[in-house]
């Protein structure tokens, strides 16, 4: 790869190679983010050979199978080499064409391929063998010499797999169980799930050890009474009391102000009352004088009418009248004492 990227320009081949490396790292675990990576690649160098192989696997991986053989015979042209021969096969299973693979697993290509190349182009027709509903050509298919021996390779825990899984289908499950075991002593790096596969057919149950640690836990603690609920009660008892406290209060404070209400009036009516008593004392003095007023002056008029009978003539004024003196201070002389 290292050569191929050194026919680009110095940043271009910086560029093209970072992208190439994310594309590796996320190919098992984030297969639609390594696709991102890989058309971005595809778009900077898409004459290099390395960069179409990645981006085949890429595709592959997301399950975008056209797009994946594309890029495979692309790689194929431009190198020359038979070494992406089972995988091509693998995606015309995946483009829902078995009869194509197992072409393609009879050709003269396959034995170009070397031993893992020729194992993997076995699973292959094995699995488009089990496409077209043959369970027993397909445990026929990956009987082999390399299944027999009991040397360990790379392969040899995904082909040991492939028969117990083509056993089952078949109905031999003992058989089955056993290769699941050979296959789960072959399995170093953890690529298959053989240990599961061998814990479901003995009926055993894995439990987190995590959970029951927890579990564990919160049984040895003491629960707890819940006094949520008791405390919203006091608090609810409470509020009802100070509510209760706060009506009697204001009950009490009705009453106050009714009772002084009712006492203004009265002192209010005994004022009054002597204010009219006072009022009706003045009109009496009032009366009183004006009566008095009213004698004098009758007596006043009395006395005139005598004098004027006595001398025949009334005065002209008050002035020239002989009764100028009022009468409080004495009776009025009469002509003979003058």
């Amino acid at each position: 790869m290292r050569q191929e990227l050194m026919s680009l320009p110095k940043t271009l081949a910086e560029d093209v190679a970072r992208n190439l490396v994310m594309v590796a790292r996320l190919l098992d675990e984030e297969p639609e983010q390594a696709y991102a990576y890989s058309r971005v690649a595809l778009r900077l160098a898409s004459r290099v050979a390395a960069v179409r192989e990645a981006a085949g696997f890429a595709s592959y991986a997301s399950e975008r199978y056209a797009e994946a053989l594309a890029e495979f015979r692309a790689t194929r042209r431009m190198t020359g080499t038979v070494d992406l021969w089972p995988v091509m096969a693998d995606c015309e299973r995946g483009l829902g064409r078995p009869e194509r693979a197992l072409e393609m697993a009879g050709a003269p290509e396959v034995h170009k391929l070397d031993k893992a190349g020729q194992v993997e182009m076995r699973l292959v027709a094995a699995g488009a063998r089990q496409d077209m509903g043959q369970d027993e050509a397909a445990v026929v298919t990956l009987q082999s010499s390399e299944l027999a021996s009991n040397a360990v390779h790379p392969w040899t825990a995904r082909l040991r797999y492939a028969y117990a899984d083509a056993l089952l289908r078949v109905g031999r499950e003992r058989e089955g169980r056993d290769w699941f075991a050979k296959a789960l002593e072959a399995d170093h790096n953890g690529t298959t799930d053989a240990s599961d596969r061998l814990a479901q057919l003995d009926g055993v149950e894995f439990v987190d050890a995590i959970d029951e640690d927890d579990a564990a836990e919160s049984e040895s603690e003491p629960q707890r009474p819940d006094t949520t609920g008791e405390a919203a009660d006091d608090e609810d008892d409470a509020d009802d009391t100070d509510d209760d406290v706060s009506d009697e209060d204001v009950s009490d404070e009705d009453d106050d102000e009714t009772s002084e209400t009712s006492e203004e009036p009265v002192g209010g009516t005994d004022e009054s009352a002597q204010d009219e008593d006072d009022s009706d004392d003045e009109d009496d003095e009032d009366d009183d004088e004006s009566a008095h007023d009213a004698e004098g002056s009758d007596d006043a008029e009395k006395a005139g009418q005598k004098a004027e009978a006595a001398d025949g003539a009334a005065p002209s004024s008050f002035l020239d009248s002989p009764f100028r003196e009022p009468a409080a201070h004495g009776e009025p002389k009469s002509d003979d004492e003058d």
